[in-house]
Order: structure tokens, then sequence, then C-alpha cells
């Protein structure tokens, strides 16, 4: 788990993995509903079914990526408020 904040931790964590499942259902549904008429279009169309799953995933990696780097400036501050204080 990535963040400190639990509650809100827990629900990102579900909701990225969400977003893994639906990547792959997406992509498995359209490439076993279509595989039997043509191995390039499944392919084609599992990645379509992979795009709004996978458009998730991002969202959610931003949010916890800005929230890291949200919490490692806030310790750069103090520690160079700690310096600044102590010259």
């Amino acid at each position: 788990m990535r963040l400190g904040n639990r509650p809100l931790g827990f629900v990102i964590n579900f909701l990225l993995g969400a977003s893994w499942a639906m990547v792959f259902l997406g992509a498995l549904s359209f490439f076993f509903s279509l595989y039997h008429d043509s191995i390039v279009a499944a392919l084609l169309y599992a990645i379509v079914g992979a795009v709004p799953g996978l458009v998730g995933v991002l969202f959610l990696e931003h949010i916890l990526t800005n929230k890291e780097k949200l919490a490692e400036l806030k310790k750069q501050t103090r520690l160079l408020e700690r310096i600044a204080k102590n010259k």
C-alpha cells in the first residue's frame, strides 16, 4: 500500500485493482467472442476492450504519484526549514 492515509489508500487500491480487472475482462471478452472469425480482428478489438480499464489505471496511478510527490515535498520543506533555522 503506497498511501499512508488508510481509508483513502484502501479505496484507491481497490479501484486500481478493479481497473486492472476491467482491463483483463475487456480484452478477454472481446478476444474470445471474435477469435473464431479472425485472429487479427480479435486482437485489435481486445486492445480496444482494454482501453477503458487502462484509462482508469492511468488516472489512479496519476493520483497516487501526485500524493507521493506532495508527501516528499512536505518532508523536504521541513528539512530545509530545520537547516535554515540552525544557520
